[in-house]
């Protein structure tokens, strides 16, 4: 399992040159990361794309986690949603990067978490953003969601321009942004397969539907 996490990071970094993976992989030897919403295996992922980083992972329960992360995160925390924000916030000035890929539409309180987020980074420290653009609430519904209500744990789409100006205000200047991401292999991709995705109402794999969507908002920012 290692080493199929490890070979999905190498092909997604090819697919998405300014997805997760990439970010990852930008970051310094030894960085301290911290992975808000850490569900879906990424302690794993993470750390076997970045055997060399700090790893700290928060989330507010296991979701998806067929392996411990503890066995793989350097430290994992567990939070209400309640509280969520606050716990983050007790981190602040400890890391290099923060990431944060599909977290913020299911926070209650999304403003106070990255406002957490970016509190939490250290001087020249990175932060990575990716959510469910707005406009996806007008999707068509999908397995694997494409229509942002397909997914009953969000809340709320998080307010694009809203985010870069919290950013901005917070002393970060923004790196790289697009409000509708869609990587060009995967957006060739999600159009050939379109037909057959419409017709068995799914997904198609490695977010080719998303890209040719537009799914995604992708922020990528740092603290001078």
């Amino acid at each position: 399992m290692y080493f199929m996490a490890k070979a999905k990071a190498s092909l997604a970094r090819l697919l998405r040159t300014r997805g997760k993976e990439a970010f990852v992989q930008s970051l310094p030897k030894g960085a301290r990361l911290l992975d808000v919403g850490c569900g879906n295996n990424s302690p794993l992922r993470i750390k076997a794309q970045r055997p060399d980083l700090k790893y700290t992972g928060i989330d507010v329960g296991d979701w998806h986690q067929p392996i411990d992360p503890s066995k793989h995160a350097d430290r994992y925390i567990l939070a209400s949603k309640e509280r969520f924000a606050d716990e983050i916030a007790k981190l602040q000035g400890q890391f290099d990067a923060v990431i944060s890929s599909h977290n913020l539409e299911h926070c209650v309180e999304p403003a106070a978490v990255l406002g957490a987020m970016l509190s939490a980074l250290r001087s020249s420290g990175r932060l990575f953003l990716a959510f469910p653009c707005a406009e996806s609430i007008r999707f068509p519904r999908r397995y694997g969601t494409l229509n942002f209500y397909d997914d009953k744990w969000h809340v709320r789409p998080p307010d694009f321009d809203a985010t870069l100006a919290a950013i901005g205000a917070a002393g970060c200047s923004i790196d790289f942004f697009k409000k509708r991401y869609k990587p060009p292999v995967l957006f060739t991709a999600g159009l050939i397969l379109e037909p057959l995705a419409a017709a068995t109402k799914r997904t198609m794999p490695a977010g080719a539907t998303w890209a040719y969507y537009g799914f995604e908002s992708i922020i990528w920012a740092s603290r001078p």
